[in-house]
């Protein structure tokens, strides 16, 4: 039976929009009881540089903007290997009881320790060992997550002047609006917004008459430049002040973001593209040119963000707690983004698996495997005419995906002779999607090593101490900018899958505690069953990994890695079931003497109103 994507696009919406309204509300109200009268630390610390009481909508961008990477867009395609179906499933339950709960919990709980790290909280809600271990894990898993984000990023941008002008001013354009709204006409957002997404807009539109202009060679760079400029950036963006870049530049970058998906799903409504994939594939028990594995564990690594990932915790625990105003705040942007996040996955499946199966493995594998497949090319050498590129074995994800979004939008009526600029426009905005987590997760980074080496030399922790900003910053940046340099996509992006998923244990660990140390022990399974299923099949795909690829390959340094992780993780876990069972003993009204404080400013506000 055939599938229209239509219909994917209506239960997807149904689906996502249902489970915000009960299982978020619920989740808000009963399990985190949310406190709207309580002060964050945004506001109570406010010191102008990380804790900066921002406007809803723009850490909604912010936080969207960095959560949202190559996970969601690339994921998805990658899995469609297995078929449609397995994809569709994990991304609708996968978000809604593992990937939003994840990090709704977890930024509750950063506002709730004045904006610390998910290490720190480890350390307070478990115990200094479970603490060391997830700080450890975080911080590896962030430097091998942006060393592989830029190497996608550069992959897409090399010798593509068009994209790298559009990309590249977003950052003058994020300065300006920063500046503007922090000292020309603040609190002006509407307005900021209107002139900030012109300005995009303009930098898009723009874009082509650049690739085809004298000043063109100014901005047409080989992958290794694109490489240290992408680290110098992340070094300014971790160092600056988040009003000034940062943040502006992720809120901006959103509504394109959103817009360009927003303006996908309406494609695919006017189109109604057939899905061509089946709903399981031959490859579903593994073996397939894109992915060895069987679709059970490796469909829930791969998806990755678009489902669940650690590297939200990252996000969660980092700038967005320190630019909530009011807690109420949270249930839109930990649970809501997040969402939205797997609407954009579930876009980006839909895409890819409109093309003909021959074709998207034509695309996705190599010319040696493609070959030892048998298959023949369907539409892809039309495709490749029409957008100006040969698109055959271009591995990756990221080319399949803008092919099967340009040849839905190459459908609308009077679309079809642009292709080749919605192609180039796809590839564009998955760099610029990409490149806002690189940004922030270098400043999270950047906390971390300023926490680590404060260890050692307690001035480092101090966050207003110059020096110590951007040493941490510059050697985070370099740390990053040096592995992606001396390795390539095909070695570092396998560290990244199962590393993500294993934090995601981690970070639902931590939370299971958090929600039993409130005292509401009777909801602890919101958390801990996604805990436990993850725990078990990222286990199940890193030793699928360890023996089937690594070992066979004499990937050494890989093995290592993995086993470390696992290790990392083990020891986090077992502190946390030692914290369970220590709060398990605990009568159920259990509080802390920050709720009592809480409950009784809530009551008191009730009164004066």
């Amino acid at each position: 039976m055939e599938m229209n994507g239509l219909y994917l696009v209506i239960v997807s919406a149904l689906v996502l929009a249902i489970a915000y309204r009960l299982y978020g509300s619920f989740i808000a109200a009963k399990v985190l009881t949310v406190n709207q009268y309580r002060t964050t630390p945004a506001v109570a610390i406010n010191d102008g540089v990380d804790y900066v009481p921002t406007n809803k909508w723009v850490t909604f961008g912010q936080h969207f903007a960095a959560i949202a990477g190559a996970g969601p867009l690339v994921g998805p395609v990658i899995a469609a290997q297995f078929g449609y179906l397995p994809g569709v499933l994990w991304i609708l339950i996968g978000s809604v009881l593992a990937g939003a709960v994840h990090d709704f919990v977890l930024l509750f709980a950063s506002v709730r320790y004045n904006g610390k790290s998910i290490a720190d909280i480890a350390k307070s809600e478990i115990s200094s060992l479970a603490g060391m271990g997830t700080l450890l894990a975080t911080l590896f898993l962030l430097i091998i997550t942006m060393a592989g984000m830029a190497a996608v990023v550069a992959n897409s941008l090399e010798n593509s002047p068009w994209g790298f002008f559009t990309v590249s001013a977003t950052i003058p354009i994020a300065v300006f609006i920063g500046i503007y709204l922090r000292w020309i006409r603040p609190g002006k957002i509407r307005e900021a917004t209107v002139i900030g997404v012109a300005l995009i807009m303009a930098a898009v539109i723009y874009g082509p008459d650049i690739a085809h202009s004298s000043l063109a060679p100014y901005f047409t760079w080989d992958r290794h430049s694109i490489q240290i400029m992408l680290a110098v950036y992340s070094f300014f963006a971790a160092a600056l002040p988040v009003w000034l870049l940062l943040a502006p530049r992720g809120y901006l970058s959103t509504y394109m973001k959103v817009g360009t998906i927003g303006a996908l799903a309406l494609g695919i409504i006017i189109v109604m593209p057939v899905l061509q994939m089946p709903a399981f594939s031959d490859y579903v028990h593994g073996g397939g040119p894109v992915l060895s594995g069987s679709a059970i564990p490796f469909v829930f690594i791969t998806i990755a963000c678009g489902a669940l990932s650690g590297f939200h915790a990252t996000v969660s625990t980092g700038t967005t707690p320190k630019m909530i105003t009011n807690e109420k705040e949270m249930l839109p942007i930990g649970y809501g983004a997040m969402l939205t996040e797997a609407f954009i996955a579930m876009m980006a499946l839909i895409a890819a698996t409109s093309l003909h199966p021959n074709d998207y493995f034509a695309i996705n594998s190599t010319t040696e495997t493609f070959t030892a497949l048998g298959l023949q090319v369907h539409e892809l050498p039309a495709l490749s005419a029409l957008v100006g590129e040969d698109l055959m074995h271009r591995p990756g994800g990221a080319v399949s995906l803008a092919v099967g979004m340009a040849h839905i939008f190459s459908q609308i009526p009077s679309m079809a002779h642009l292709m080749s600029y919605w192609y180039h426009f796809c590839i564009m905005f998955e760099a610029l999607f990409i490149l806002t987590l690189i940004d922030t997760g270098t400043r999270v980074s950047r906390y971390m090593v300023q926490e680590l080496l404060g260890m050692a030399f307690p001035k480092m922790k101090d966050a207003h101490w110059l020096p110590g900003v951007y040493i941490a910053s510059f050697l985070v940046c370099f740390t990053w900018g040096y592995l992606v340099l001396q390795g390539n996509i095909g070695t570092i992006w396998p560290l990244f899958g199962v590393s993500n998923q294993l934090l995601a244990t981690m970070g639902l660990a931590i939370g299971t505690t958090v929600i039993m140390h409130l005292g509401h022990k009777r909801y602890a399974w919101v958390t801990l069953i996604p805990c436990i299923f993850i725990a078990v099949i990222t286990v199940m795909a890193d030793y699928e990994n360890i023996v089937g690829n690594y070992i066979p390959e004499g990937q050494w340094m890989l093995v290592g890695v993995s086993i470390l992780m696992l290790i990392l993780v083990a020891i986090v876990m077992v502190e946390a079931v030692r914290s369970w069972i220590r709060l398990a003993k605990q009568p159920q009204d259990f509080r802390t003497e920050t709720d009592i404080e809480a409950e009784e400013l809530t009551n008191m506000e009730t009164e004066n109103v």
